[in-house]
């Protein structure tokens, strides 16, 4: 049997460190996260096509823009009030509220800065308008069940893997 390697339907297991242009970690995955490869997995493409043919205990570095990682910033998603008109349970660096649009909509926006008696609010993800690197290490590679294939759910003793 030949060594298995990361490709369509496979279930890959991996660890990850993403690092900003700087090297600053910005996220640190060190337990295995588990996606079925290449089943619209929420894995950005260009981190999936840099997996492809990959075996268990390689290492894969690659770089994302804005444009094709977490987006370019935009500042219309930001929110700025008076503190006073702010419940005081959000009065707090990285107190999180959900606002609703007319449509329907929801979005989540963080408290990033409280200054000279103002808040602000902004629904960016943190590391819109970088350029990331994803440093990624294949810990385990198997074949897909027919369930996780149709799904795109990882298994594991009969339930789906919690994201």
């Amino acid at each position: 049997m030949s060594e298995q390697k990361v490709e369509i339907n496979k279930v890959i297991s991996l660890t990850y460190v993403i690092v900003d242009e700087s090297g600053a970690v910005l996220e640190q995955y060190d337990l295995p996260i588990t996606y079925v490869h290449g089943n619209n997995s929420n894995m950005y493409p260009k981190v999936a096509d840099a997996l492809e043919g990959a075996k268990i205990g390689d290492e894969i570095e690659v770089s994302l823009k804005p444009a094709e990682g977490f987006g370019e910033r935009d500042p219309s998603l930001t929110f700025s009030d008076d503190i006073d008109n702010v419940p005081a349970e959000y009065r707090h660096i990285g107190a999180e509220a959900s606002f609703e649009n007319e449509q329907g909509e929801a979005m989540t926006m963080t408290v990033v800065k409280i200054e000279d008696g103002k808040i602000l609010l902004d629904g960016n993800h943190p590391f819109a308008g970088k350029t990331v690197t994803f440093k990624l290490r294949v810990k385990d590679i198997r074949d897909a069940l027919e369930e996780e294939v149709g799904s795109g759910e990882v298994m594991q003793k009969d339930k789906p893997v919690l994201h």
